[in-house]
């Protein structure tokens, strides 16, 4: 149970660093990067802060204790969309192997998350 719990908040704490802390500051502190990975791949410069956004949004609602259980299910699954979207956006524009793995690494993590938020639930 215990360390159940440990494995689910680590990975967390990781999403909750990686989506939700690091684009918030971008926004928050240097706005100009802000369509820094998005510009190259030919998104509009709008669609990088609708991202930060829904990121920030998603991994407070996976991260807060209280949430609903159908809006965690929800922002697991806007994560994971949005990762492999990543993926697949690097893949087809810009074919750098690393910005290609960097979103599967991330996605990997989330589903530790997802994983062991069902188990902690389950031995609750």
């Amino acid at each position: 149970m215990k360390k159940n719990k440990i494995i689910f908040w680590v990975s967390t704490v990781i999403i909750l660093l990686w989506e939700g802390l690091m684009p918030l500051g971008t926004m928050l502190f240097a706005p100009e990067y802000i369509t820094v990975g998005t510009r190259p791949l030919g998104y509009p410069d709008y669609f990088a802060y609708a991202l930060v956004i829904c990121k920030v949004l998603g991994v407070f609602a996976i991260s807060y204790p209280k949430t609903p259980s159908k809006l965690k299910e929800w922002a697991y699954s806007g994560l994971t969309f949005n990762l492999i979207f990543a993926f697949i956006s690097h893949a087809c524009v810009d074919k750098n192997i690393g910005f290609m793995l960097m979103p599967l690494v991330v996605l990997a993590i989330l589903a530790v998350s997802y994983i062991y938020k069902n188990r902690v639930q389950q031995n609750s």
